[in-house]
């Protein structure tokens, strides 16, 4: 169902029965909420001084050779917003080792 480098991969499946609106039952299937990591818990690779006018896509090919996975940069900085991470030049960012979920 998801990418093997997704953040949802590693989510558990649940499965509720519910009445559509013919109300006949139906089976729905959902992943629960993805847990994230403890402050302070992900080893990180390198940090990285953000430049002016630097995207995080970037920043994560750099270092993990992959753009799509800038929400394991934005759990290794607690952050829910992955544009906070480069709204400001100066700002020190954690990079973590790449695969860790």
């Amino acid at each position: 169902m998801f990418d093997p480098g997704s953040r949802y991969t590693n989510v558990p499946t649940q499965t509720i029965e519910v009445k559509d609106a013919t109300g006949e039952q139906r089976m729905v299937r959902y992943k629960l909420r993805r847990q994230l990591p403890a402050r302070n818990t992900m080893p990180t690779l390198v940090e990285h001084l953000v430049r002016q006018d630097e995207r995080l896509d970037n920043i994560t090919a750099r270092y993990l050779a992959d753009p799509t996975q800038f929400w394991q940069v934005c759990d290794a900085n607690v952050v829910l917003q992955p544009e906070e991470l480069t709204e400001e030049s100066g700002r020190m960012i954690k990079v973590p080792l790449p695969g860790l979920r």
